[in-house]
């Protein structure tokens, strides 16, 4: 196999999608630090948006080189294209590294404090996926890996024009809150496959109904908690309204998903759903920033 064919597959085992999904938090965080548009500073973000795509890019092709080593899956067909390509687990491993360096090289010509962020971030993944630390699989600790991972999320943008304050961890905590009970969703998406390989996920420990109603009760908490931080004029006052109108609608297509029994394909249609829902509130915060 020639060196460009495995290029290519390397490229495609990065998933596009949940990568693009990630990069919502940091460019928000952006958005409510950069005070003045000007030329410079819209370079300085065309880099970070780079630095950022590369370092979730990594930590996605982190946790697949784990599943891939030990013969895990999922419904992951960039892995199964690997595979039929006689891409080894060494090669993609050395490929999220080369991810990561290119990253962090990024970041530090932006600035040290953005640096630490995205390293903590990738410390995060590396504590979560790799096979011998493995603390994906060890409930609520996970979870707790997810809340610190959205903050960092958040607060790695916000620091790209900002000095890390009270306002950026108050608005970063509303991520942190969606990023978990998103990712409480994911665990139900896999349960099956999790519960087969002997991954002891909080969908595992705790049953599935259990760990989607957790989901929904973060969900709502983040709703309630945008209301307020809006409401008190944390951000734009205006983005109130969004979870006064959205929480109901977020609810309904809750329990439209727990009376289909919580099959993989009802999870994967609900995670879609509940995206373009959060993507209508990181549009409408930047609108009301922009509109300031």
């Amino acid at each position: 196999m020639s060196r460009l064919s495995k290029a290519l597959a390397l490229a495609a085992s990065i998933r596009l999608g949940e990568v693009l999904v990630l990069q919502g938090a940091p460019l928000i965080g952006i958005a409510f630090s950069i005070g003045p548009i000007t030329a410079p500073k819209l370079v300085t973000s065309l880099i970070f948006a780079g630095a950022s795509f590369l370092l979730v890019a990594h930590i996605f092709t982190l946790n697949d080189w784990a599943d891939f080593a030990r013969g895990v899956h999922h419904s992951n067909g960039a892995m199964s294209q690997l595979e039929s390509r006689n891409i080894t687990p060494p090669l993609l491993l050395l490929f999220s590294l080369l991810l990561l360096l290119a990253s962090l090289s990024l970041f530090l010509l932006l600035s040290a404090c953005c640096s630490l962020l995205a390293a903590g971030i990738a410390a995060l993944g590396i504590f979560y996926s790799h096979p011998s630390l493995n603390l994906k699989s060890i409930p609520i600790v996970s979870s707790l890996l997810h809340f610190v991972g959205g903050l960092l999320h958040f607060l790695l943008g916000y620091a790209l024009f900002s000095a890390i304050n009270e306002r950026g961890l108050v608005i970063a905590s509303f991520f942190a809150l969606t990023f978990t009970a998103g990712h409480l969703n994911q665990e139900v998406r896999d349960f099956d496959v999790d519960q087969q390989t002997g991954a002891r996920t909080n969908a595992v420990a705790f049953g599935k109904r259990i760990n989607f109603i957790t989901g929904l009760i973060l969900f709502t908490i983040s709703y309630v908690y945008l209301f307020f931080i809006a409401w008190s004029g944390v951000m734009p006052r205006l983005l109130a309204i969004l979870p006064v109108v959205l929480c109901p609608i977020h609810f309904a297509l809750s329990v439209r998903t727990l009376n289909d029994g919580l099959t993989s394909n009802s999870i994967r249609r609900f995670q879609t759903q509940y995206r373009v829902i959060y993507s209508l509130i990181g549009l409408a915060m930047l609108a009301a920033l922009l509109c300031r």
